[in-house]
């Protein structure tokens, strides 16, 4: 009897130092993802948050594969990445699909997370083509207000690791952070192109340029002060991406507008136009100083090279049209579309690439005109 006591008593004991171990290992885990959850919720790019899901999650998760898998039907986030930069080919486990229906095939509305080997469990069309396939997988559903955002695939080559009747509770959490990291991320990226700056070169856009004119044009005609615009344009641009690639030719639209920037007073606007033209406006500059800042800017731009990686120095030049306009007198005068003032400085510059590149042209001065009728004689 006291045998079986001892016996019944060893048994709790070995039971209970199981149950330990277990919830300090899920106590370990819950920390490893929430420390992942916290890194996520931090990021705003979504090239950030997809590098840091590849790298993150596959070592807090211990596993040998993991793919991301994301609806992408108007390759509106192939876009986003390409521009921000994003390494398709260091990152060949994420995976775009236009035919955003096959996750509604294979997950109804369900948050449901699949799991089993990969061939019962994963469709084909799910897995990157260029990875080595698992023994057995997790498929995290990703899913917000109803809307697929995609998929997460864990992979093992444990054929014991991801069974149908496993625990998924941090699977669980983490497919629900991610969905709303994933949604507001996009959100964000939505915002960030729509706003009032060139996401490339980090300068003002079109459209932030032309409500600035406007008001820039007005204030002139209350103040009487005068206000130049210059219009940029890269030489030979065509080359640059023809000879090195558009990658190169995107950090040459960036150098410059770096070197242009350089040049400028805080209250001065510069804004990638369109391709490798910039605009620039210079409130209260004459025709003379509005020259004066464009030899300067063109001057920065000729001695700044840009260095490529294992290429010599790449030299670039721009060639720069000006105009200015001129109000006589102050609160009497009737708005100017800023089309002519532009349309001035384009033929201009049209002038300076004619001329051979690397100049600098004035095209004139616009006259503001008067709003006060004269009194017949």
């Amino acid at each position: 009897m006291e045998e079986d006591l001892e016996t019944q008593v060893c048994m709790l004991q070995s039971h209970m130092d199981g149950m330990i171990q277990r919830a300090q290992k899920n106590e370990e885990m819950l920390k490893r993802v929430q420390s992942l959850e916290m890194r996520l919720l931090s990021l705003n790019s979504l090239r950030e948050l997809i590098e840091h899901i590849h790298d993150d999650a596959k070592q807090v998760f211990k596993l040998e594969s993991l793919a991301l898998v994301l609806a992408d039907e108007n390759d509106e986030i192939k876009q986003f990445l390409t521009e921000d930069g994003f390494m398709f080919g260091d990152y060949q486990s994420v995976k775009l699909l236009s035919n955003i229906a096959l996750f509604k095939e294979k997950f109804g509305l369900s948050q449901r997370i699949l799991l089993g080997s990969f061939e019962k469990t994963l469709s084909q069309e799910f897995w990157p083509n260029e990875s080595k396939a698992p023994q057995t997988v997790a498929v995290i559903p990703l899913l917000r207000r109803g809307v697929y955002l995609g998929c997460m695939i864990f992979g093992s080559d444990d054929e014991a690791r991801f069974q149908v009747d496993m625990a998924t509770y941090f699977l669980d959490r983490l497919g629900k952070v991610l969905s709303v990291c994933m949604e507001n991320t996009l959100n964000y990226e939505q915002l960030r192109r729509s706003s009032l700056f060139d996401t490339l070169t980090g300068v003002n856009n079109r459209r932030f340029f032309e409500q600035r004119m406007d008001e820039e044009i007005h204030r002139s005609m209350r103040t009487g002060d005068s206000l130049s615009c210059l219009f940029v344009d890269i030489d030979f641009f065509k080359k640059v991406n023809d000879n090195f690639g558009h990658q190169v030719g995107d950090m040459a639209l960036t150098h410059v507008a770096k070197q242009l920037r350089s040049q400028l007073r805080g209250n001065d606007v510069l804004a990638r136009y369109g391709g490798e033209e910039f605009v620039v406006i210079l409130p209260t500059a004459s025709e003379k100083k509005g020259v004066e800042v464009a030899e300067r800017m063109r001057e920065a731009v000729a001695k700044a090279q840009l260095e490529i990686v294992g290429k010599h120095p790449l030299k670039l030049t721009v060639s720069i049209g000006v105009s200015t306009f001129i109000v006589d007198m102050p609160g009497a005068s009737k708005a100017v579309d800023k089309a002519v003032l532009i349309g001035v400085a384009d033929k201009a510059l049209y002038l300076a690439k004619n001329s051979g590149r690397n100049l600098v042209m004035a095209g004139g001065e616009v006259m503001a005109v008067s709003a006060v009728k004269k009194k017949s004689a």
